[in-house]
């Protein structure tokens, strides 16, 4: 059955005046709109430097190094950035002082105050950064990893200051690697080069399985996992090959089934993590291999487009996991090299990830295995337990980290100066961060353009700005009417199960046909505070989380109503018609449990990723009051002006009306409800006739429209459905 795909409308209603006089000003003051800029200079003179504001203008004139905005066009969604923390980075936090620990942490993890790295990579057993070799099972031949541990230096020093890592930020995503499989595994039977026999593969994907309980067991969940680092490297210490058809074997015989039975089916499986050199690897893995989610990279030989590559010839998502910063590195070199390629290329090329390597190490460079890198600098040096150094790396990531935020999608950004390169990307709060970065020789003052309106800004010669401003629309407060929440994953809609009409019941997702039954149309009631009620009309329920938890995995149920903040959900657009909705007590996402697209699937929470299981369309089935079958014929306008213009929709041609007593030229211009302007036109009014502009090409939708003529400007909201 066909099913409408078509975004929810905004009923708006005369008595909110506050939210008219707010529309008002916004539309006076669009093109004041604030701008702050924060700076990072290749001579270091500012470091991640705030600096004082600027404000949006009329669009005018010509600039050769002229950067569009265009929040229209959207790429993907990004997961997040950061460093490897590794067992190394660990060993040295670990014996800083109290204070200088905590604060290094919070410099680093810090949501607010500090970078928002929000992705951590660590090593499953030793990476080259670890101070010996070690895996969690050096018994031979334990194929049922009977004698499996994180005993030793993960449980000493990884696990301690992760916990403290996720008290800082809950929400962080954990990306695991290994270095090596046992050495008992290997052909070889050496830390070094080697690979997987396939006798072993049944009992090295019982490694991963034992290594997500041993973690959960820490609570520590894991986000996402890749088979092997770097595996065409065999001269690292840890290392071991892999190749792309051992990949596929080794995934699609074992790791994905045995992660799938124990439960684990909701860790992502990312493929490859090597260099952009080579792209028929990856796409012969992501192209073979159902369990396989998208593929990592590094960029110590090849292209950044090589990512591009690989998204368009599977269609799966692609991730950057590493790029090191070498000792004998100049600071300016390190940081345009690493800003054009690794934080402005990747994401460019559809990278849902910017991870730098170590995040931190000791004053010589360690700990190391007896093979590892010896030229590495991590983001941090520590220097004593009550001293720390900030290197160039804890400044590439957070010239984009702390502005970019999870769940933010990437948007239109173009430059008409091959020395500018830029990045731009919409926040799931409406707010727009830019990152430009001027590799040229001298300081380049810039237009940055958005709509109508655009600013100029000196960037100085090979240094990073990141410029960030709010959307500047009113908020939107209310959803009337009810709704199917569609998973974006699936198709298919929250539904409770079995129309069951007692509390607790669970929901599930089903296919949804013609609106579906009540059991599945639900209603969006606020709190007053920015938060919604979720109530299914069949029983008059509440949309809560089982047991008032805040784990991920707890199954959501319908449930009569008592005050608590289970009973709450925060909706957030993500652009191009979908939304998050998060449970306000636990902080956790509404999920389909395993990703799965079946008929029957549970409703859970789960820590918000941006999969697609995560992400929901809210389709309106029926409209709340006759008002809005009323607007059906005539669309229903707010006026915030003046008595004497009239601006509705004709439904019938599909055009702007304009009635008013005023003669002579005027300009009229529509804004979407973020702010954008999507159209611009000149009209001349004449006495007694009504000004027409066509509207053909708009989608439904809440609108602003202005009109500025010679006796003034008039602001006016219009509904179109």
């Amino acid at each position: 059955m066909h099913k409408t795909t078509q975004t929810p409308t905004i009923r708006v209603r005369k008595a909110l005046k506050l939210l008219c006089c707010s529309t008002l000003l916004f539309m006076n003051s669009l093109n004041a709109q604030t701008v702050t800029p924060w700076m990072t200079t290749g001579d270091q003179s500012k470091l991640l430097q705030q600096q004082g504001t600027v404000s949006f203008g009329t669009n005018s004139g010509t600039n050769a190094s002229t950067v569009t905005v265009n929040a229209g066009t959207t790429y993907q969604t990004m997961d997040g950035f950061g460093y490897t923390l590794t067992e190394g980075s660990c060993e040295v936090i670990s014996g800083m002082a109290t204070t200088q620990q905590n604060q290094l942490l919070n410099d680093l993890y810090n949501p607010t105050t500090g970078l928002n790295a929000s992705v951590v990579r660590i090593s499953i057993g030793a990476s080259d950064l670890s101070s010996y070799s070690y895996s969690y099972n050096e018994t031979s031949g334990d194929t049922n990893m009977n004698n499996f541990s994180l005993n030793g230096p993960d449980l000493t020093y990884l696990v301690p200051i992760l916990k403290k890592i996720l008290l800082i930020n809950p929400n962080i995503k954990i990306l695991a690697t290994p270095w090596s499989a046992p050495r008992w595994m290997k052909t070889n039977g050496s830390w070094v080069g080697g690979s997987l026999q396939t006798q072993y593969y049944a009992a090295y994907a019982k490694y991963f399985v034992k290594y997500f309980d041993a973690m959960k067991a820490q609570g520590i969940n894991i986000w996402a996992i890749t088979p092997q680092n770097e595996p065409e490297n065999p001269h690292n210490e840890p290392s071991m090959l892999m190749n792309s058809t051992e990949q596929k074997n080794f995934i699609n015989q074992q790791l994905g089934p045995q992660m799938a039975a124990a439960g684990y089916g909701n860790i992502k499986i990312i493929a490859f993590d090597h260099n952009c050199d080579n792209t028929a690897y990856p796409i012969d893995v992501l192209n073979n291999s159902s369990y396989v989610d998208g593929a990592a990279f590094h960029l110590y030989l090849g292209n950044i487009s090589a990512m591009s590559t690989v998204k368009n010839a599977t269609n799966k998502n692609v991730y950057f996991t590493e790029q090191y910063t070498g000792s004998g590195g100049s600071f300016s070199g390190d940081f345009g090299w690493h800003m054009q390629n690794v934080v402005i290329g990747s994401t460019n090329n559809w990278s849902k990830t910017v991870l730098e390597w170590n995040a931190a190490n000791n004053s010589s460079l360690g700990p190391r295995t007896p093979g590892g890198c010896s030229t590495c600098l991590g983001a941090i040096t520590v220097n004593s337990s009550t001293s720390y150094t900030k290197n160039v790396a804890y400044y590439i990531i957070g010239q984009i980290s702390k502005f970019v935020k999870p769940g933010a999608v990437r948007i239109g950004a173009s430059s008409t100066n091959s020395s500018i390169q830029s990045a731009a990307f919409k926040n799931p709060d409406g707010s727009t961060a830019l990152v430009v970065y001027n590799s040229g020789g001298s300081s380049n003052t810039i237009k940055v353009v958005s709509g109508a309106s655009a600013f100029n800004y000196a960037v100085p010669a090979s240094s990073a700005v990141t410029f960030t401003w709010s959307s500047g629309a009113p908020p939107i407060t209310e959803f009337p009417g009810y709704y199917n929440i569609i998973s974006r994953n699936s198709n298919k809609g929250l539904d409770v199960a079995d129309n069951a009409t007692t509390s607790g019941s669970r929901i599930q997702q089903y296919d949804v046909t013609n609106g579906g039954g009540s059991n599945q149309r639900w209603k969006f009631v606020s709190d007053g505070s920015g938060n919604y009620y979720i109530i299914v009309k069949s029983t008059g329920m509440y949309l809560a989380v089982e047991n008032n938890g805040t784990a991920d995995g707890l199954k959501v149920q319908q449930k009569t109503f008592s005050s608590s903040n289970e009973f709450k959900w925060t909706v957030t657009s993500l652009g191009s018609g979908y939304y998050k909705i998060i449970n306000v007590n636990s902080g956790k996402s509404l999920d389909v449990e395993n990703v799965s697209t079946a008929n029957g699937a549970n409703i859970q929470v789960w820590s918000y990723t941006g999969g697609l299981n995560q992400q929901w369309q809210l389709v309106q089935v029926e409209s709340s009051t006759a008002k809005s079958a009323l607007a059906a014929q005539t669309t229903v306008v707010e006026n915030t002006s003046s008595n004497d213009m009239t601006i509705f929709v004709n439904e019938t041609d599909d055009s702007l009306k304009i009635d008013t007593n005023h003669e002579g030229d005027a300009e009229v211009q529509v804004f979407n409800i973020t702010g954008q302007p999507v159209l611009k036109k000149n009209v001349k009014f004449i006495k007694g006739n009504q000004a027409e502009v066509e509207i053909s090409r708009l989608p439904k939708g809440v609108y602003i429209v202005k009109v500025n003529d010679s006796k003034g400007s008039y602001s006016k909201k219009i509904l179109k459905q």
